[in-house]
């Protein structure tokens, strides 16, 4: 069985927030994870570097997601790379007449394809797991609960509370050093 510390994970988004937060979920599950701006950058990347699966949102400047799809379809040794798209635009006019193409051309099909923002951690994780054939381990599922309840927590904070949470982190990692 394929283990996610042996999968190499592309994001490419043009939102370095959303890029990063991608990224954290991803190396959170185990995942070794590069990542890209946009698709210029990416195909950069993925020359320099062939990963084992692709996160790839559609609206971007530059090269989009979807022109980036195409070429990579039409490219021998990349386009059994397996993609998922991860977009905010699947209903709107940004990005739904990419999306509707890209489905209906059969660039990328079948269930588990694409995910819209903002993306539930865990389906992130599961979509990408089924598709590399990883079975998913309680450990990953456990640390993106984790994550996922302590940012929850944190956005209704205040900044005596976080203080507070803060210092008992800091007390808690010298302890364990």
């Amino acid at each position: 069985m394929q283990k996610p510390e042996q999968k190499i994970i592309l994001v490419v988004d043009d939102e370095p927030n959303v890029r990063e937060y991608l990224k954290t979920i991803l190396v959170d599950a185990g995942f070794n994870v590069i990542t890209a701006g946009d698709g210029v950058e990416a195909l950069e990347a993925i020359r320099k570097r062939k990963p084992d699966f692709i996160s790839l949102d559609l609206v971007m400047p530059r090269k989009s997601g979807q022109k980036l799809l195409y070429e990579l379809r039409h490219d021998a040794e990349l386009s059994r790379i397996p993609v998922l798209i991860v977009t905010a635009h699947a209903q709107d006019e940004l990005g739904k007449g990419e999306l509707e193409d890209v489905m209906k051309n059969m660039v990328i099909s079948g269930p588990g394809t694409y995910l819209e923002k903002p993306v539930d951690p865990l389906s992130y994780v599961r979509s990408i797991q089924r598709a590399l054939g990883i079975e998913e381990s309680e450990e990953a599922v456990n640390k993106l609960n984790l994550r996922e309840q302590l940012e929850k927590s944190i956005q209704g904070a205040s900044p005596d509370a976080l203080r507070k949470a803060l210092e008992a982190l800091t007390k808690a990692g010298k302890m364990h050093s």
